[in-house]
Order: structure tokens, then sequence, then C-alpha cells
């Protein structure tokens, strides 16, 4: 049973650095947020139907906003990494369980490695792999 646990979680870390992969790929969305922002304080004209330049708070809004989707995204993408890096090597097992369970939020592939994952470890000869009881 060992072997077919081994197997499982060594797919499971692949599964994460791909999910992590492509979470920070579209974690640069709000990249584009942040450069309307920036646009707005630069002083490009974005003029609304009255002709009046758009004002300065919207483009903080818009810039803060996008500053922190990007870095919550980025976050989260760093942690599935972390995960998968951590179940290869068979260690901290609860921060593994947590961010699978944050990986659910994100359809549909960290749907699916979450689950699975959420699964996997819930094994018990899993967690003797880990060291716990």
């Amino acid at each position: 049973m060992k072997n077919e646990d081994d197997s499982h979680l060594d797919g499971l870390a692949i599964g994460h650095y791909v999910v992590g992969g492509i979470a920070a790929f579209f974690a640069c969305m709000p990249l584009i947020h942040m450069g309307i922002g920036i646009a707005v304080l630069s002083g490009i004209e974005m003029a609304d139907d009255t002709g009046q330049p758009a004002p300065m708070w919207f483009g903080w809004l818009f810039f803060l906003i996008g500053l922190f989707a990007f870095l919550f995204g980025q976050a989260i993408s760093v942690a599935i990494i972390f995960s998968g890096r951590f179940l290869k090597r068979r260690k901290h097992y609860m921060f593994s369980f947590v961010i699978a369970c944050i990986a659910c939020a994100f359809m549909p592939f960290g749907t699916v490695l979450g689950v699975l994952t959420i699964i996997v470890l819930s094994r018990k000869s899993v967690k003797s792999l880990y060291g716990l009881s």
C-alpha cells in the first residue's frame, strides 16, 4: 500500500506545480486594473460623457484593488507550489491539507486537485508516511 500512496503523493505534487503555475499566470490579470489606475493618475485623458477627466480617487481605487488582487493571487499560487514541494518531501501535512481546501475554490483545476489531495491525505496509510498516527 505504501508504494501506491507514494505514487499518488508524487502525482499530486506534480499537479500542485502545474495548478500553481496556471494560477500564477491568471493572477497577473489584475495588472490591467493597475495599468488603468496608473493611466488615470498620470493624467492620460479618460473623460466621461460630460468631458470631465476622471477623478484621482478613481485612479487610486483601480490601482489599489488591482495591486491587492495581484498580490493575493500570487501568494495563493506560491502557496500551492510550496504545497506540492511539501507533498513530494512528505512534510508539513497540515499546510498541504489547508492549501488543498483553499484550492477547491479555484474551479475547475483547483477543485479537482484540492478534492483529490484531501482524499489522499485523509488516508491512514498516508498519515503514517508523514509520521502522524
